[in-house]
């Protein structure tokens, strides 16, 4: 009997001394499970999703998961592997990262912004080296957060033909190729893929940016094509060393002979070009030229915000200027 009442105050004591510090009000007694820090586990990578980041905003805005400004060389990786912290995007919120951010990135500013020709306006579009996977991009869209405006990547085809009906497909880029995401409509009436022939497409139609004018040498064509004899024909020797790479001859000179005029009005065109080069294993090249279409501008010249959304309407990239 005495043990019980012995113990009955150990009990009352211990109730008395936590009543005194602070009881059911102590801190503690609101806390929940606490989770190691990644220090104590060991270490290891955590996501951190944005935080809706508002105010006036910088020139060049780094965005959780984007690369910072510039536009890639090459098609090469913009940097490291360490994911930025949130940044200002004048006044709007990046939105629901895409799980492609950081896979592919758009240069942050605007060619041509002040141009006021949609032809004129351009952004670059990049898919990372160490992406892991192609991407069909058809359908992902840049949007204006300043106006509304709204650009949606079409479908193209990789290698276009003059004369003929071109079937489009969707757009599918690899790691380490770009596109240039044109706001006005192709020269050529489809979006297309950069080959080594591409550059004879100039002859007759504008393009901003201008194409690479990397077509094969004319006189090396020559020896290739015209035949075993072609040292013989001097003349038609020098008329090809006259024309330059890339461009195209409607009608050889009549001073020629008729097998270097057949040679010169097959070979030395877009079309005759990539029938020769096709199987080439350096044809295609790493770029798209993508046309959205617009008969309009569709980038303000200055306080503009713009964003790429993949499929799902998520925010891959954005940026502010």
């Amino acid at each position: 009997m005495h043990d019980a009442w012995f113990f009955i105050g150990v009990f009352v004591f211990i109730f008395l001394i936590w009543i005194a510090t602070g009881g059911p009000l102590r801190p503690l007694s609101f806390a929940g499970p606490a989770l190691p820090q990644p220090d104590v586990l060991g270490g290891g990578t955590y996501l951190s999703l944005p935080r809706a980041a508002f105010g006036v905003g910088e020139s060049n805005v780094v965005l959780p998961g984007s690369t910072g400004g510039g536009a890639l060389r090459g098609g090469g990786s913009r940097g490291g592997d360490t994911i930025p912290p949130a940044s200002s995007l004048s006044g709007t919120a990046f939105g629901v990262p895409s799980p492609y951010r950081t896979l592919v990135t758009i240069s942050h500013r605007v060619s041509g912004a002040d141009a006021g020709n949609p032809r004129d306006e351009y952004i670059n579009m990049f898919i990372a080296q160490n992406a892991g996977l192609s991407l069909n991009v058809t359908g992902w869209r840049l949007v204006s957060e300043a106006t509304g405006n709204i650009g949606v990547i079409p479908k193209g085809i990789e290698t276009p033909a003059y004369g003929t009906v071109n079937p489009t497909y969707d757009i599918v880029l690899s790691p380490g190729e770009r596109a240039v995401l044109v706001s006005g409509r192709s020269p050529i009436g489809v979006s297309f893929r950069e080959n080594k022939c591409v550059g004879y497409l100039s002859t007759f139609q504008k393009f901003t940016p201008s194409l690479p004018r990397n077509c094969p040498d004319p006189s090396l064509e020559l020896e290739r094509f015209y035949g075993s004899n072609y040292i013989r024909d001097g003349e038609c020797i020098d008329e090809v060393e006259r024309v330059s790479r890339c461009e195209t001859v409607v009608s050889a000179p009549r001073e020629v002979s008729d097998k270097c005029e057949v040679f010169m009005e097959k070979y030395l065109n877009y079309n005759g070009c990539v029938a020769a080069h096709r199987g080439d294993p350096d044809f295609l090249g790493d770029a798209w030229r993508v046309y959205l279409g617009a008969y309009g501008s569709l980038w303000r010249n200055d306080h503009e915000v713009i964003k790429l959304l993949d499929f799902s309407g998520k925010t891959v990239d954005a940026f502010s200027y």
